[in-house]
């Protein structure tokens, strides 16, 4: 009988492992199921701004008066001098516009909440990286000429 009570063993054992093997495969396939189903959150489109650009950004500011919070967007439009950090989540841009003959520059960092778009106006054709030398270029060297756009069959 010891024989017998061996194989009765072996036997449920090896039922046993069928079965946490067969709920182990239905437990695996209702999480893959469950992470096909969810959706990664999208990021916001941001062009490809580069220096000698004329961009518009809008920003988001908050006034807080007498305890209200109200929300307005602020649009700063000027020349792209330069694009830092290359193409990652830290990557900023720096503009540069003059008003009433002073000149303002300003940091964005592209993927700022803050940010709420960023539209190009007009790109221009430059031959530098950083245009750090328009802060003292005055009249006519601080012109940048326009892109001419390619088109198909010429």
């Amino acid at each position: 009988m010891t024989e017998e009570t061996k194989k009765e063993e072996n036997n449920t054992e090896k039922e046993v492992e069928t079965n946490e093997a067969e709920v182990i495969a239905e437990v695996n396939e209702v999480e893959t199921k469950d992470v096909v189903e969810e959706e990664a959150p999208t990021a916001k489109e941001i062009p490809d701004v580069q220096p000698g650009d004329t961009v518009k950004v809008h920003q988001k500011i908050t006034d807080v008066r007498d305890g209200k919070t109200k929300e307005r967007i602020q649009v700063f439009e000027g020349v792209v001098l330069a694009r830092k950090h290359g193409k990652g989540i830290s990557s900023t841009i720096t503009v540069r516009k003059v008003i009433d003959g002073v000149g303002v520059e300003r940091i964005f960092p592209l993927h700022s909440p803050f940010i709420e778009k960023i539209e190009i106006v007009r790109s221009s054709k430059v031959r530098r990286a950083k245009l750090y030398y328009l802060r003292e270029a005055k009249g006519r060297k601080a012109r940048l000429k326009t892109k001419e756009e390619k088109t198909q069959g010429e």
